[in-house]
C-alpha cells in the first residue's frame, strides 16, 4: 500500500508542526535526557533549531522518496521555511511561557 503525494505532505506537515513544539514542552534535554534544573530558554531555542533541520532533513527525504531527486533550493525558500517552523511553535512557547502560569494561578484561586 504506498501513500498518495497529499498524504505524504500532510503527514509532513503534522510532523513539523510536533517538531516545532517539541522544545517548548519537555523538560528533557533533547527529549531523551532527563534535566535536574529547568531548561533554559536559550537551550529551548537551541533545540527548536536543530529540530527545524532535522525536520528538513525528513522533508529532503521524502522529496527525494517521492520526485526521485533533490531540487535546489534558493534562500527564498529557506526564510519561508524558517518563518513557517516560527508560526508552528508558536502554541508551546505560549503555552511554556504565559498559559501555563495563568493556568498555575487560577488553580491556586
Amino acid at each position: 500500500m504506498s501513500m498518495s503525494d497529499g498524504t505524504f505532505t500532510w503527514t509532513y506537515v503534522i510532523v513539523a508542526l510536533i517538531a516545532a513544539n517539541l522544545p517548548w514542552l519537555s523538560e528533557r534535554r533533547f527529549f531523551v535526557w532527563p534535566s535536574a534544573t529547568p531548561k533554559s530558554a536559550a537551550f529551548r531555542l537551541f533545540e527548536w533549531l536543530v529540530m527545524y533541520f532535522v525536520t528538513g532533513a525528513i522533508g529532503l527525504g521524502l522529496e527525494h522518496q517521492m520526485t526521485g531527486e533533490i531540487y535546489h533550493k534558493g534562500w527564498v525558500f529557506y526564510t519561508v521555511t524558517v518563518s513557517l517552523f516560527i508560526v508552528f511553535a508558536m502554541p508551546g512557547f505560549i503555552y511554556r511561557y504565559d498559559l501555563r502560569r495563568h493556568l498555575r494561578n487560577n488553580r491556586r484561586a
